[in-house]
């Protein structure tokens, strides 16, 4: 059977999105053996060492990186490898991994806020209004407002995670919209400064006790499969799909995750909490999709 270009490009990226969807399952798995930001640092560690015979090609580029050029693309690993993920982890360690997915979504609008400033990308009324839709959807995914006990600390997990996602975003849409560095050299780096840093950081605050061949399964899994194989054909599929393309397949985690997790993790989906879902994917879309005009400099 012959398959167009485009049709297997997509194929494919709905594929790398039910692998990162599964991801958020097989950390939940992992979670009660392995302490959050050890497990995560071993992941993004092990992924980046995976990664980086990749730079190979781009051994030139190496050279000319400025002090400037290695700053930010340690800004962006510190934000987006120890801060996000391992804000990730350790909000999964409290929270329902739907309740997480849907509120890891508000980086979206966080991202259109904070890019009117930094990047002087002024959202457009449609944007807005996709922004209006996302936090409906949130509050009926909540309603009744109530949080359960013990998981006000994966709230504030949450919180934080969201905020760092969000500045990883504008941070990276900066490097790679303004540089000439290569997309692949920015992740390799970028995902060694920030997941050795992490990794450090876990080993010490939460050390690394005896794990069992299921977790060390889970996080090998992870690390080449979920990460370094799944980076590796979005990046191939980003030659064929175009951008909207992409957000519409990516924007496909959050129900993917839900469903997922409704299945194995036995989290509760009903159908109030559907709507919300489904209004909330809807604002996420609209803010995504809907083009930001670009704000002239003064002069």
């Amino acid at each position: 059977m012959h398959f167009s270009p485009r049709f297997r490009a997509v194929l494919q990226a709905l594929l790398v999105t039910f692998l990162w969807s599964t991801s958020w399952v097989l950390i939940k798995f992992a979670l009660p053996e392995i302490p959050p930001l050890t497990f995560a640092g071993l992941r993004y560690t092990l992924a980046f060492v995976i990664l980086l015979p990749g730079l190979w090609p781009h051994r030139a580029v190496l050279p000319t990186l400025s002090g400037t050029d290695w700053g930010r693309l340690a800004a962006l690993g510190v934000t987006f490898y120890t801060l996000t993920q391992g804000g990730q982890f350790l909000t999964l360690n409290h929270l329902e991994a739907i309740t997480f997915s849907l509120l890891l979504n508000f980086s979206a609008v966080l991202v259109a806020l904070v890019g009117i400033i930094t990047l002087l990308e002024i959202p457009t009324p449609w944007q807005w209004a996709g922004m209006m839709l996302f936090l409906g959807g949130v509050m009926v995914y909540f309603q009744p407002l109530f949080v359960p006990a013990g998981q006000t600390l994966g709230l504030a997990f949450a919180g934080i995670t969201v905020c760092a996602n969000a500045v990883a975003s504008v941070l990276g849409r900066s490097v790679n919209r303004g540089s000439t560095i290569p997309p692949l050299v920015v992740t390799v780096i970028s995902m060694g400064l920030g997941a050795v840093l992490l990794l450090g950081i876990g080993l010490a605050v939460q050390g690394l006790p005896p794990l069992s061949w299921r977790s060390w399964a889970i996080i090998a899994w992870l690390a080449v499969v979920n990460t370094a194989l799944a980076f590796t054909l979005w990046n191939i599929t980003l030659r064929t799909l175009t951008a909207v393309e992409s957000s519409l397949i990516n924007n496909t985690m959050l129900v993917q995750i839900a469903v997922l997790a409704w299945l194995f993790l036995a989290e509760p989906l009903t159908w109030p909490k559907m709507l919300g879902l489904g209004l909330a994917t809807g604002g996420i879309l609209m803010v995504q999709l809907a083009g930001t005009r670009v704000k002239k400099a003064a002069g």
